[in-house]
């Protein structure tokens, strides 16, 4: 393997932005929220990435080693990396055959293809940590169809007739295909400590609370209260385990379903905020406005 040269390299932030104005990197497709590449080895000629979004990569050939927010892991072909959003790599290392594909996400499209499914994802990014999973021939033939489709939809000119709810309706499928392949690793490769199972527990307990709550627009001591653990104990497992505080995913469950009521539903604005428990449709506005940058009218048009 080849390792990297951090001479003269600057850390790189790859965001969606990035990725599609880098004429270095192929991109078979992009939209707003995904982002598909064919190539991956740009990220080996750069000396630390900030990856600003989820990525998934498949290793087609060959193999790369690096690190994770500090956790070492190798990926070989016919598996696939699961990088969560804002990761930092460092120290690669590529095989001269290393060849990958993959898929960038935003958050709010990642909640919305898994949805009652981001219990798993959640178990194997964050309490788990489990970020390569092995693909079996089953697996591999369908992913192998899955590009093939997806190169049928790249040939096509950009102005086909819904070509970006059909990409998106496939890269759909095979997320649910890799949460199904997530779930068996998962039942085959628990490693949790056992120390860490109760802190855990309640981690993973606050995150089906937020999946399972019709009302998720509350404050972080009510779920606190909830888990009868004080609202403190909360934040500080949410920030170990996801990085991200309990008061970020509260925000982000509120959000997607905001966007769900609006854009995939007819109730009015008014019955919207009713549903998610605002305490009115000015406050709910002001809600949409600070978070979205527009009106609830124009997020349900855009």
């Amino acid at each position: 393997m080849h390792p990297k040269s951090n001479i003269h390299m600057q850390q790189e932030e790859i965001t969606l932005q990035t990725l599609t104005n880098n004429e270095a990197i192929n991109v078979g497709y992009s939209d707003d929220d995904i982002v598909i590449v064919d190539s991956i080895q740009q990220f080996a000629v750069v000396s630390e990435a900030h990856v600003s979004m989820t990525a998934i990569a498949i290793c087609t050939s060959g193999r790369v080693q690096g690190q994770l927010n500090g956790q070492i892991i190798e990926v070989k072909q016919n598996q696939v990396a699961v990088i969560p959003a804002n990761t930092v790599i460092t120290d690669l290392m590529v095989s001269p055959d290393f060849n990958i594909k993959a898929m960038f996400f935003t958050h709010q499209i990642l909640q919305s293809f898994l949805h009652e499914k981001m219990n798993i994802w959640n178990e194997v990014m964050y309490i788990q940590r489990l970020h390569v999973i092995s693909l079996n021939d089953e697996d591999i033939r369908f992913y192998t169809h899955f590009y093939d489709m997806l190169g049928l939809c790249y040939e096509k000119a950009p102005d086909m007739p819904f070509r970006t709810d059909v990409i998106q309706s496939l890269v759909r499928c095979a997320m649910l295909g890799l949460c199904g392949a997530m779930q068996q690793q998962l039942n085959n490769d628990v490693r949790q400590p056992s120390d860490t199972k109760a802190a855990s527990g309640h981690f993973q307990r606050f995150l089906d609370l937020l999946h399972t709550t019709k009302v998720k627009h509350r404050t972080v001591e009510s779920y606190a209260c909830e888990l009868c653990i004080s609202p403190k104990y909360l934040s500080v497992i949410c920030k170990k385990y996801s990085g991200k505080t309990a008061n970020e995913w509260i925000t982000e469950h509120v959000m997607e379903d905001i966007r769900y009521y609006l854009r995939q539903t007819d109730l009015s604005i008014k019955q919207v905020s009713d549903q998610l428990g605002f305490p009115n449709s000015s406050f709910f506005s002001k809600y949409v406005r600070e978070h979205f940058g527009v009106t609830p009218l124009q997020l349900r048009q855009g």
